[in-house]
């Protein structure tokens, strides 16, 4: 039984033909396939589709979408990309996993700016949405530029408020100057496929997220949606094939013209493109299936599993129960057993679940579409042994 899919997924039927078939065009024909797919300025330029399919999904617009290879990369790019000065404050949490930490430390690096972390909440039997956004709200100072959060924390299980965040940060920025504005920067992989996929109505300035968890996309893609006027005010990092007018300024040696936008920020060169190019399926496949009742099955699932550890006097339940501040993913101890010793126990049940990858580590269960009620009961009923 499989408690960890978020980790990496099995790719669906669907999704595997897919793959299959382009996979067998590129190598029946290489040059032919590749060139007539990603360099054609035509709707039958298979990226642009891959983007629109996105965007139809997420409530935006295609052009709005970079693509990239997962979470790390998008939130790098966004990062690396934001015009930063010396002085220069990037705002964000002690919650967050080590690549969103990770890419904020290498971009301030770079240009003498500065990071700082904040904790949303005291303990997790005591948060509120309210308390969140305005613990955000305080802490941004004259020289913030940007605030860095992740919607869903793989270290708990937290579901942050993202809209009442980016309501707080439209106060804040009701008195700068555009230059000035604080950008809200989401790291949306543990939401995206999960919740109501519409992400551009949540606020935010910027969505990162891999496509290969909770969607069931092909391994190795993702992608970020920023806001039009967040693009342009941004500087690409690894040269794009995804722009025409950027080959042409390099042809002609000159800057390009043009503002920046999102296709400038998919990275370029030789990729897995039948993964990429397979992307739609996925999303097709949510959609056949239908958004809300993915969101209410997996919330089903989840509080079925918190419900069980909560009644467990040898459980320390760290998810909150409140499915407004929880999505997929759930967090515990086992009193006196380590949480690696709590997976070992239930893989040698047959149980796959997996450990939160920070300095302070949970044992963690994560209920998806794949899952039963029946299955649920019996991995509760297997930590109840343990406990």
């Amino acid at each position: 039984m499989h408690f960890a899919l978020f980790f990496l997924a099995s790719h669906p039927r669907s999704v595997r033909q897919a793959i299959e078939q382009y996979r067998a065009r590129i190598d029946a024909n290489p040059l032919l396939t590749v060139e007539g797919a990603i360099f054609v300025q035509t709707d039958k330029n298979i990226p642009l589709q891959v983007c629109r399919a996105i965007a139809n999904y997420i409530g935006g617009d295609g052009q709005d979408i970079a693509l990239t290879q997962n979470t790390t990369t998008g939130l790098a790019l966004v990062y690396h990309g934001l015009p930063l000065r010396e002085g220069d404050e990037i705002l964000t949490t002690i919650h967050d996993h080590y690549v969103h930490h990770e890419s904020i430390r290498l971009a301030t690096g770079r240009c003498g700016a500065i990071w700082r972390k904040i904790p949303l909440f005291n303990s997790y039997g005591s948060i509120s949405p309210d308390e969140i956004a305005e613990r955000i709200r305080k802490a941004i100072g004259p020289k913030t530029r940007a605030v860095g959060v992740t919607w869903v924390h793989s270290s708990s299980g937290v579901r942050l408020p993202i809209a009442r965040i980016a309501k707080a940060l439209a106060e804040v920025n009701r008195g700068r100057d555009e230059k000035d504005r604080v950008l809200l920067i989401v790291d949306g992989v543990h939401g995206f496929g999960v919740e109501d996929p519409k992400i551009t109505a949540l606020g935010c300035d910027a969505f990162a997220a891999g496509t290969h968890k909770w969607l069931f996309g092909p391994r190795g893609t993702g992608f970020v949606w920023a806001k039009p006027e967040v693009w342009k005010r941004m500087r690409p990092v690894i040269p794009s094939f995804s722009s025409p007018d950027l080959f042409a300024a390099w042809e002609e040696e000159h800057e390009p013209v043009n503002a920046p936008r999102a296709a400038w920020f998919s990275p370029g060169g030789f990729q897995a493109f039948e993964h990429f190019w397979a992307l739609p399926q996925a999303i097709r496949f949510h959609q056949n299936i239908g958004s809300a009742r993915i969101t209410a099955r997996t919330h089903e699932l989840n509080a079925q599993v918190k419900e069980g550890l909560a009644r467990m006097p040898r459980v320390q339940l760290y998810t909150p129960r409140d499915e407004n501040l929880s999505a997929g993913m759930v967090c515990f101890d086992v009193n006196g057993m380590k949480p690696e010793e709590v997976v070992e126990r239930l893989l040698a049940q047959r149980i796959v679940a997996s450990t939160t990858p920070y300095r302070v580590s949970y044992a963690r269960l994560a209920c998806n579409i794949v899952n039963t009620p029946q299955e649920v009961e019996t991995v509760l009923r297997a930590i109840r042994e343990l406990a």
